[in-house]
Order: structure tokens, then C-alpha cells, then sequence
């Protein structure tokens, strides 16, 4: 029998300690022979990222011991962090950002000892005993770090810092050797585009001294982008370009021509925010499994590379990553709107799926869980946008029949990422107690084609701001939420999005923001190589535009905010600043208006320590509960809230 109690106030088993005790992150699956490795990062170990492999008993067992962390920081976001081959590992750490090879149950060595030096997107050479990776040279300044793609040989030799094999350009990502080790692929691109924009497939052949020769590029340029290169089992280079308007998949054919091999209005490529993603694999020199994304939801398919038929194969998961694969086998990281993700394993022969690794290790029952409703609302210029609605739901309880539940509407990061329709447990620690949920794929967001994806070129800050703002509105007319008790959150670029909404436009009550940026700016002048000149295209050319930089920042118009904001921000944040923040804490204390903000020592840009994650996640209940009136279930740490 359920219990009456007002939205908000439901007591539900979502509970932060079990989000962050029983769960880890998990990213990069391989394929080693019989093994099966993936990295985990665990909260529990301070967001110490740990390789694991399995073995064909099923037996998992830890590669990297303590304190080594298998996490690389080129491009600041990293990815890419291990190599698994013949049992041996070679890994990232975090810790000197060098090289090591960890074989049995040695201790890791390094294999590169170079200051100011990091490395990443591994692939080994057998025949020339080396490995080849993209490098990153920090020896100079942050902004200045130089990136090629470098040999490392021979190793087992004394530690080295690597030989450039090809340099020039501002950056690398995906080197790819052929199956008889003659040739190499590459992707690289220049500023001011980020990879999503336009980028360039490269092929060099290695001379009889190792080093690239008759290099030139194959495909690509400053408005097509190319993503995940990979040869086939017979030598053929196929990748992925968004020339047609999608990513779709494509192959070199052999005039040197670029042939489609599957023409979708559907994205079978992804935002390179991190190196190592790969949303196909050959099974055989026949047959490759993919993942393409159609409305927002992923899919799994078969693809003939001779007839191009391609074969969907039915599945749970609406959200795929890492797809590798070996002869009768694939592996994955999946999840659904109602399992977190896992590690996956697909039996090609049976067509069956079997879970070798949870993000979670106990089940939630499906009374408490919300099932995402994809949406399309009607925002500015005519347009259309989506997202994904979540209404409360707990078996346990009911709302008073005239009572709307109080709407929390989230502004992805990126911006250039996407919203998924995979369960997301922050999302329903939420929804199990009562408040509605919209996270917003606004315009400029992946997963809906290139026209999609540009609707945020030079309005950042506008676009995704109205779209919010006009989900919300959307939900208030179909009386499904409070239309009073509205709020946003979001973090790094969705944290501006939700400062932005909170200056700019009066429609929310209340908002959190992450490690959000309020002077772009401060952003675009003290930022990473790798976002350095990304607000180009978001907002316009700096110093020439300074003005739009300026009337889009929330510091400049604090003036104009008139409602209760709470901030959580990382002190070692290279990406933004603590200083965005606490500016803003200033003014909204100046005002009088409600103000928390909660500073967390040892954190970068975003949150990996299990008690920072925990206190995050109350701190932001317990900040609304107090807006918006409505009592708690359960004691959490109170935060303090300063003129409430």
C-alpha cells in the first residue's frame, strides 16, 4: 500500500551511500586472446582508475596495484590510457603521466621517463619491437604543448621519451597500423576546430628504418569529420565521416576513393572528447559490428562489408560504447533506461548477452526506477528540440491529487555531447523521491546529424539557453510539473548553460552549478591547448569578438540574478577556475540572495572521490528541500545556505 507524502519528500532506496559505495565507472573494454580487460574507477580509492582482466574461467583479477592510476591527461580528458597484448599491459600514470608495462604479477616499469611528457592511444608494432603513441610535450607551457605521434623503442630497452614519427600540426589522435605493419594511419587537426568539426585522415608507409614516408592525406578536411580509423583484417581502411551530413561509415577504396559502406541519417560516430572511442569492429574480413545512434537511442547492428547489408541485432542497451571485437565474440559497455552500465559480452553464435562486470553490484527494483520518455518540444526560430523526460516514480508513495512535482531541468556538458536514455542513478536518486526530471539534448548536441550539431555555432549561451528554458515551458503546459518550483543544474559547459539561464532569463527559481563557467572569457584566456580556441566557433574569434564574450558572461550581470544558486567546485580545476565561482558567491552574498557553496580540496574538473560525489548529491537536494520548502525523508548533511 503506498504512503501520500508531497514530491520531493519520498524516502527511497536511491541513497547516496550506495551510489558511491556500490558503483564504479567503467570505460574501455578490450579484447587480449582469451582476456578481457577494462578499466574501473572507483570512488571508494579516490577515483583511482584500476585495469582489470578476466580470464576465459571467468577469474578477474586487478592489473595496475596501488597507487598506480592507469589515467593519462593529453588533451586534459584523456582516454585511451592502456594497451592490453599477449597478457602484458602497458599503461598511463597518473601520478608522472609516463609509461609502464606491467607483465604477471610484477610491479609496474616504466618504459618512458621524460618530464613534462604524456602519452596515449596505444597500438604495438611486433615487428619493430616498439610501441607508437600520441604524445603530448608539456615542457614548455600548457598552452604550447606540442603534440605528434611518436615511436617508443625498443622496449624493455632503458626508459626513453619516444621518436617523433609525424609533427606539424596542433593535433593527433588515432594512429592505426595495418595488419602487415606496413603502413600507418592517423588522424590530426589544426585550430580552431575541435575534432567534431573537421579533421584529416592521414597514411604514411614506414621505411626500412621505421620511420614515415609518402605520407598524405586520404580523407577529411576543416569541415568534414573524420572518426575511428581502422583497418580491416585484409588491409582495407574504413572510418567514419560525416560528409553526407551523419557519420556514417565509409572505406578508402582502391583508386584512393572514399566509398560509403552504409548511408543512415543516423550517427555511427561520436564526439571525440577522449581518445580510444570506437563505435565498430571487424569481426572477420566480412562482417563488422557497429552502433549507430538514431533519436537519441543507440543501436546494435551486423554489417556485410561485401553486399553492405546491414542486420540490426535486438538488444537492451540504449547506450553503447567501446565496441570491440574478436572471431565469434563482441564487448562492450552497455546499459538501458533500467540497468547502469556494464561490461558486455555478445555470443555471435547465440546471440546472447552476458554481463561480465556491473557498474553496480546490487540490483534496484523497478518500482523505484523512472523510465526516460523521449521528447520534442517546439524552441526558437521554428525549430525543434529533444529530451529526455523522467517523471517521479517510488512504489512506495503518492502525491496530493492538486500537487505538480518540482522540475529539475539538466544541461549536459561539452556542450558538444549528448543526453542518454541510459539509467543514470544521479538521475534517479532524484525521481525516487519525488521531482520530475529533463535532461535537454539542446541544439548543438551530437546524436542528431552535423545540421543539429551547428545550431550552436556562435551561440553558445543562446541556444542552449532557450531550449532549456523552452523544455521547461513545454512541461508546465502539459501540467505535468510545478511551474513554480523549477530549477537547473548542470556541469562545466552545462554549468554555464544553467548560469546563463539563471542571469539571462527569469524562468527558474533555483540552480546548481558544477564546476560551471561564468566568465568565457577567463575561459578562453586560461584554458587547455585542446579547448583553447574552442569558444572560436561557440561564440566568435577572440580578441576580435570580445564584446559577445563579454555580454555572455554571467559575471558581468550579476546584477540580474534574482534567485537561489549553489556552486560546487574542484580547488585544483585547471579547466575553470575556482575563481568563476567564488566571484559569483560574492555577488548573489552581496545581494542577499540565497547562496551555498561547497569547495572540495584534491578535486580537478569534476568529481571522483566517493565523499565529494556523496556530498554533491545531498548538498543539492538539501539545497532545493529548502527553496522549495518541501521536507526531506532522510537526514543529510545540511549545507550551509547564507541570507535563506
Amino acid at each position: 500500500m503506498t504512503q501520500q507524502a508531497r514530491y520531493g519528500s519520498w524516502k527511497s532506496p536511491i541513497t547516496s551511500d550506495l551510489i558511491v559505495s556500490e558503483s564504479v565507472g567503467l570505460s574501455q573494454p578490450a579484447i587480449d586472446g582469451e582476456n578481457i580487460c577494462w578499466i574501473e574507477m572507483r570512488p571508494s580509492e579516490g577515483g583511482r582508475c584500476v585495469i582489470v582482466r578476466r580470464d576465459a574461467g571467468g577469474a578477474s583479477r586487478d592489473m595496475n596495484p596501488p597507487p598506480f592510476n592507469a589515467r593519462t591527461r593529453v588533451h586534459e580528458y584523456g582516454g585511451g590510457d592502456y594497451l592490453a597484448r599477449e597478457g602484458a599491459i602497458y599503461f598511463s600514470n597518473f601520478a608522472d603521466q609516463q609509461i609502464y608495462l606491467q607483465s604477471g604479477q610484477e610491479v609496474p616499469v616504466p618504459v618512458t621517463a621524460a618530464d613534462g611528457m604524456r602519452y596515449a592511444d596505444y597500438v604495438f608494432d611486433p615487428g619493430r619491437n616498439r610501441l607508437i603513441s600520441v604524445r603530448e610535450d608539456h615542457t614548455g607551457s600548457d598552452s604550447d604543448a606540442v603534440n605528434t605521434i611518436v615511436s617508443i623503442d625498443p622496449v624493455g630497452a632503458a626508459p626513453i621519451e619516444g621518436k617523433v614519427l609525424t609533427s606539424g600540426n596542433d593535433f593527433y589522435s588515432s594512429p592505426r597500423l595495418s595488419p602487415d605493419a606496413r603502413r600507418l594511419a592517423w588522424l590530426t587537426w589544426n585550430h580552431p576546430n575541435m575534432p567534431w568539426d573537421g579533421t584529416e585522415l592521414w597514411v604514411g608507409k614506414f621505411g626500412v628504418d621505421g620511420m614515415l614516408s609518402a605520407t598524405r592525406c586520404v580523407a577529411g578536411g576543416l569541415s568534414e569529420s573524420i572518426f575511428q580509423p581502422e583497418w580491416s583484417p585484409e588491409g582495407n581502411l574504413y572510418f567514419v565521416s560525416d560528409r553526407s551530413g551523419w557519420w556514417n561509415l565509409c572505406r578508402l577504396s582502391a583508386d584512393g576513393e572514399v566509398e560509403s559502406v552504409c548511408d543512415l541519417p543516423a550517427e555511427f560516430g561520436m564526439p571525440q572528447w577522449v581518445f580510444g572511442m570506437s563505435s565498430y569492429a571487424f569481426v572477420s574480413p566480412q562482417l563488422i559490428v557497429c552502433n549507430y545512434i538514431e533519436h537519441g537511442r543507440a543501436n546494435l547492428a551486423l554489417l556485410d562489408t561485401q553486399s553492405k547489408e546491414l542486420t540490426r541485432v535486438e538488444s537492451p542497451y540504449t547506450d553503447i560504447q567501446y565496441l570491440r571485437a574478436s572471431p565469434g565474440q563482441v564487448v562492450f559497455r552497455g546499459a538501458s533506461p533500467a540497468s547502469s552500465p556494464g561490461i558486455v559480452r555478445l555470443d555471435l553464435a547465440s546471440l546472447r548477452f552476458e554481463t561480465l562486470r556491473h557498474s553496480m553490484n546490487v540490483e534496484i527494483d523497478e518500482g523505484y526506477i523512472s523510465q526516460p520518455e523521449a521528447v520534442d518540444f517546439s524552441t526558437e526560430g521554428g525549430l525543434t528540440a529533444h529530451g529526455m523526460f523522467y517523471a517521479p516514480r517510488n512504489r512506495d508513495y503518492s502525491a496530493p491529487a492538486d500537487e505538480r512535482p518540482p522540475l529539475l531541468v539538466k544541461s549536459h556538458g561539452g556542450p558538444t555531447s549528448a543526453a542518454s536514455a541510459a539509467m543514470s542513478l544521479t538521475i534517479q536518486y532524484l525521481t525516487s523521491r519525488g521531482i520530475a526530471v529533463l535532461d535537454v539534448n539542446y541544439g548543438g548536441s551530437t546524436g542528431y546529424g552535423r545540421a543539429y550539431r551547428e545550431r550552436l555555432k556562435g551561440q553558445w549561451g543562446i541556444v542552449d539557453v532557450d531550449d532549456c528554458v523552452n523544455g521547461a515551458r513545454y512541461l508546465i503546459e502539459r501540467g505535468v510539473v510545478d511551474g513554480n518550483r523549477l530549477s537547473i543544474s548542470g556541469g562545466s559547459a552545462g554549468g554555464y548553460t544553467t548560469l546563463c539561464a539563471l542571469t539571462f532569463r527569469d524562468v527558474f527559481k533555483a540552480g546548481a552549478s558544477h564546476y560551471g563557467v561564468s566568465d568565457v572569457e577567463a575561459l578562453v584566456k586560461d584554458t587547455h591547448k585542446f579547448e583553447s580556441r574552442y569558444l572560436d566557433g561557440m561564440i566568435g574569434p577572440y580578441p576580435e569578438r570580445r564584446d559577445l564574450y563579454l555580454a555572455r558572461s554571467p559575471i558581468h550581470f550579476t546584477e540580474q540574478l534574482s534567485c537561489p544558486v549553489i556552486f560546487f567546485q574542484g580547488l585544483e580545476d585547471k579547466v575553470v577556475p575556482p575563481s568563476q565561482a567564488e566571484v559569483m558567491v560574492a555577488a548573489l552574498r552581496a545581494k542577499g540572495l540565497p547562496v551555498a557553496y561547497i569547495a572540495f580540496a584534491g578535486e580537478q574538473h569534476g568529481f571522483r572521490q566517493a565523499k565529494n560525489i556523496k556530498r554533491a548529491l545531498d548538498g543539492e537536494l538539501f539545497f532545493f528541500s529548502r527553496v522549495f520548502g518541501f521536507d526531506l525523508a532522510d537526514e543529510v548533511e545540511p549545507v550551509e545556505i547564507e541570507n535563506l
